[in-house]
């Protein structure tokens, strides 16, 4: 007899463990085992356990290859979904071998499992495991479905609803939600996300921890009538009390400094959306800036075309959303431009606007302000591009250059690699929960009842509209990130810790994607020849580009550097480039002049007219203002359950070889966040959403 001593491991969430019948079933290269009931005295699969019994075989099997996992009814329990994390199993010859699972078995099911050495389709030569991985990737195309969400936009995967069927009894410990959250201002499908497979979903902590915050502070707005109050803001003043105890070192300096022209310029490095800016070697002819106009603002003994031609002049151009139509909020008009903002690098070190036009088209109606005009009206057209930048962050920056595209990513992963290919293994950490949290984002922005129907001057069609015309220019070069600073002529721009930061992590990133990659394809031919890479690349240029050949994205891969840079892509997309734009947005934003999205007067189009009546007349309503701020401050917050890039406590990789890199990695990390605190210390306004240990694995938020 051949006895092998097993040990299951049940997930530490809340509700992870079952009290449905556990078997199992053991494949070796010299025969399987027995189907074994696995039970023992007690409780059996308890939410964090681990388990070990003991499987008897006639004879031994050989080499393990693959488990066996059914899932069956135990008594007259109802249905209890169980979370597994592995399978340890010592053979006779006492080793130790390994089979990943983290994932949920929701009904009564088998779920068969590989041993976690990464492999290729090449390195599988027995027909018994290049069935399994064959059945796997067929199951999982079968599950998952594109689905058009917005033509022009990336394609999402419809996930059939899992109705189970009719059944008398109730699991008594899962409540079921109804979707509505008390006091909650705007229309949210929030069950369209209850039928998600529960592989997509957040775990328990992480959504108690998400609606537990969200709901009471919907709740303290309703009470407080700031959801009810169509009328304009008194005073700017108080609109540092929407959010009285939420306060930070750089909110507090935002709403203090807002208005100053270095903090103006400041934020196009440094703040939420620090990808838009560009140097300007030639004054576009639809900016008409003068000499004249600009001198006084450059200093002694230079002027505009000395500064062009020395790269310290920079261009924020908007033109993306040129003519879009706006919508009505509390019974009002909005209204909408597209601005140019010409800025100054000077000689001590600061980023200044000197011109600023609010549209694409020059004329006696579109004057171009200028800082020596009056107070009022230099500050309306800073916050007119303050208004612009909301919509460049907000739909492209954010949720489709991170967000959507990364969804993509994961879908055609799931759909095209199994679980034991080696790039499935690097990848998956980078893909947790972003289904789920686009889920929500889907409900919560882009739907008729969302913020962009009750808190944006675009609705929820201008949004879109935004979106569709950014993706259609997006280029594969843009998101290659050391190119982008290149292109834009930012390279060497001083005071841009974002830029310096970001290639920190990438360098990072792009040695432990090359360790693990090399390690797993020795040469070009193993890259070329693997079909489901292959499939994979193909499915991401076909659903997420929607098969735009300009965009320069591949549509297979031939070289080891080019699966390195592709990879390299997918994980900063996913974790850094994401956490950039999304961790300082609250702080940016609770100051709502500061970042609104709204805005109820035209723009201006004549100059010495702007009063601060006609400012705070501009500005969005007090509830247009809260509602645009509790979505944000809500989707800005990552709820607990985190992982920070580079912790990766579900063991998909046992090879030696990937762990070290593993390590590796996280010693880089570490001194990066060391770096970049030691220099917080001595800045104004410290620049942290780099800092290794505030960036998540995954874009979960």
């Amino acid at each position: 007899m051949a006895t092998y001593k097993v040990r299951v491991a049940t997930g530490t969430d809340l509700l992870s463990g079952t009290l449905d019948s556990i078997s199992l079933t053991i494949v070796g290269t010299q025969g399987e085992s027995h189907k074994q009931l696995l039970n023992h005295f007690g409780r059996d699969f308890a939410t964090g356990a681990v388990d070990q019994y003991t499987v008897q075989c006639p004879q031994d099997l050989g080499e393990l290859i693959i488990i066996r996992l059914h899932k069956e009814r135990y008594s007259f329990f109802p249905k209890d979904p169980w979370y597994c994390n592995y399978v340890q199993i010592c053979a006779p010859n006492g080793r130790i071998y390994h089979f990943p699972a983290y994932q949920w078995m929701d009904g009564y099911e088998t779920l068969a499992l590989r041993e976690a050495t990464g492999k290729t389709t090449a390195d599988d030569s027995l027909p018994v495991l290049l069935e399994h991985r064959r059945e796997e990737i067929r199951a999982k195309q079968d599950f998952y479905h594109w689905r058009v969400f917005l033509p022009g936009l990336p394609n999402y995967v419809h996930i059939p609803s899992y109705r189970p069927p009719v059944r008398r009894h109730r699991n008594p410990n899962r409540p079921e939600w109804n979707g509505y959250i008390p006091g909650f201002p705007i229309l949210i499908n929030f069950k369209a996300t209850k039928f998600l497979n529960l592989n997509l979903r957040y775990s328990f902590l992480k959504t108690a921890s998400f609606f537990v915050r969200l709901g009471p502070m919907a709740l303290a707005f309703k009470v407080r009538g700031l959801l009810d109050c169509k009328h304009s803001w008194k005073r700017l003043k108080d609109i540092r009390k929407i959010f009285p105890g939420k306060k930070s070192v750089v909110s507090e300096y935002v709403a203090e400094h807002w208005a100053e022209d270095t903090f103006f310029g400041y934020q196009y490095l440094n703040g939420v959306n620090p990808g838009l800016i560009r140097r300007c070697t030639r004054i576009p002819d639809k900016f008409p800036v003068t000499d004249d106009m600009v001198a006084p603002l450059l200093g002694e003994g230079t002027c505009l075309q000395a500064e062009l031609e020395k790269g310290n002049i920079y261009l924020a151009d908007y033109r993306i959303m040129e003519g879009i139509p706006t919508v009505e909020l509390s019974g009002r008009k909005q209204h909408h431009c597209a601005p140019l903002c010409l800025l100054h690098f000077g000689p001590e070190g600061k980023m200044m606007p000197i011109a600023i036009q609010l549209s694409q088209t020059p004329g006696p109606d579109c004057p171009i302000f200028l800082p020596s005009d009056s107070e009022w009206d230099w500050l309306l057209a800073k916050t007119w591009v303050r208004y612009a930048e909301f919509y460049s962050h907000e739909a492209i920056s954010h949720l489709l250059e991170t967000h959507l595209i990364a969804e993509a990513f994961c879908l055609a992963l799931l759909r095209n690699l199994p679980m034991c290919h080696p790039l499935y293994k690097l990848l998956i950490p980078h893909t947790r929960y972003t289904v789920q949290i686009n889920s929500i984002g889907r409900a919560v922005l882009l739907n008729e009842g969302g913020l962009s129907a009750k808190g944006m001057s675009l609705g929820v069609e201008g949004f879109a509209e935004v979106m569709v015309r950014a993706l259609s220019e997006l280029t594969y070069d843009s998101l290659y990130l050391p190119n982008d600073f290149v292109e834009r002529g930012v390279q060497d721009l001083p005071g841009y810790y974002y830029r310096d930061d970001s290639l920190a992590v990438w360098n990072a990133l792009e040695r432990y994607v090359t360790e693990i990659i090399t390690y797993y394809y020795p040469s070009d031919a193993a890259v070329e020849g693997d079909l489901e890479l292959q499939s994979w690349v193909q499915e991401i240029f076909k659903e997420c580009l929607l098969g735009r050949e300009s965009s320069g994205f591949p549509r297979c891969l031939r070289t080891v550097p080019e699966l390195i840079r592709y990879v390299t892509i997918v994980i900063f997309t996913c974790s850094a480039k994401h956490a950039a734009v999304n961790t300082g947005q609250m702080e940016f934003t609770a100051w709502m002049p500061n970042f609104p999205a709204s805005m109820r007067n035209p723009p201006i189009q004549a100059k010495g007219l702007t009063t601060l009546e006609t400012f705070m007349d501009t500005l969005p309503d007090v509830k247009t203002t809260c509602i645009t701020l509790l979505v944000l401050w809500t989707l800005s917050r990552e709820p607990d359950d985190r992982r920070p890039l580079g912790h990766f406590p579900d063991i998909h990789f046992v090879e030696e070889a990937p762990r070290r890199s593993i390590e590796a990695f996280r010693q880089r990390l570490n001194q990066i966040s060391h770096d970049i605190r030691q220099r917080n210390k001595c800045l104004p306004i410290p620049y942290y959403y780099l800092d290794p240990v505030l960036i998540e694995n995954s874009i979960s938020i």
